[in-house]
């Protein structure tokens, strides 16, 4: 990517392998060194009452935790017949040790049951906030949105957590899941939100 001037290297603080591979994927183009989080570094406890406030707290605790700069993200499923659930909860809609199937299994219970209740709509949203934090106290913040439909039930083998129910809106008809890596990350809020947090980060004022 044009504009950086500099490797800059950041500790990765989501220890999701899957989330992780995707950052990495999408970032792959610029010039930045993504590390592991230490395993001697503990879990972070998500409870902010946003995506944001989330995304925060985890980038600052691995910070200050390293020593070194830090990116960390946050992502919500937003299910307009749900009033937005599960939103912040989505990684652990169905409990704290619930698996990607579980949430799914749980979502589409939870819309069939809207429909019997008299409201259809399968509309929704993925929204990812993305921020880098500092030694210094700095921070970035990034945030991508896409916009979709959940479909009756799961298609495609491809991605992770709800990829095989979600259906963008400017995509072909095929889910998350049914889509190569690329496709995906072309369209997807991870995708959307940490190409906004590169293009932040080659600005000049924050080199």
């Amino acid at each position: 990517m044009k504009g950086w001037v500099a490797v800059t290297r950041f500790v990765i603080a989501s220890a999701n392998p899957d989330k992780v591979a995707e950052i990495e994927a999408i970032l792959g183009a610029a010039n930045v060194e993504l590390v592991p989080r230490p395993e001697w570094v503990p879990e972070v406890t998500e409870d902010g009452a946003t995506l944001a406030a989330n995304a925060r707290l985890k980038a600052a605790a691995i910070c200050a935790a390293t020593g070194e700069p830090a990116i960390a993200d946050d992502t919500g499923l937003e299910v307009d017949a749900l009033g937005g659930a599960p939103g912040v909860y989505s990684a652990r809609y169905a409990g704290p040790d619930a698996t990607y199937a579980d949430n799914v299994a749980l979502l589409l219970r939870e819309l069939a049951d809207a429909a019997l209740e008299g409201c259809s709509s399968r509309t929704a949203r993925f929204r990812t906030v993305a921020l880098a934090r500092f030694p210094d106290g700095r921070e970035i913040m990034a945030e991508g949105v896409v916009e979709g439909q959940i479909a009756t039930e799961p298609r495609g083998n491809g991605g992770f957590g709800y990829d095989p129910v979600f259906i963008p809106r400017e995509g072909d008809g095929r889910t998350f899941a049914e889509m190569t890596p690329a496709e995906k990350h072309e369209l997807s809020h991870r995708g959307r939100a940490f190409r906004a947090l590169a293009a932040a980060l080659a600005a000049p004022d924050t080199r």
